[in-house]
């Protein structure tokens, strides 16, 4: 795994389950289902538009996915504390210039 200067992958292929782990413990996150559906969601939409998806389609995705909970820019913030959408592109292994911040 290589990352570039600002913390991010540079090799999309080069992600798997193991690297988040050690990707969110270098960041102080504890890795809840919450989190892998957001960036399992996340890796999904990228691989298949070559973009990550905005702040506004992962809240809107992810909330279909919480069912009963409703997602929000505050429940982004509180699963990725640094950053948002840009700290779950980040644990997902998207490239840095890619993300947008939420």
């Amino acid at each position: 795994m290589t990352l570039g200067p600002n913390g991010f992958m540079t090799k999309f292929d080069d992600w798997d389950e193991d690297v988040a782990k050690i990707l969110a413990r270098q960041e102080g996150v504890e890795l809840l289902a919450y989190h892998w559906t957001t960036m399992r969601f996340v890796r999904d939409y990228f691989r298949r538009f070559e973009i990550p998806p905005s702040p506004k389609v992962i809240i809107r995705e992810i909330g279909k996915e919480l069912h009963t909970h409703r997602c929000t820019h505050k429940t982004l913030r509180k699963l990725f504390p640094d950053g948002g959408c840009r700290q779950a592109c980040r644990l997902a292994g998207l490239p840095d210039y890619y993300c947008y911040i939420c």
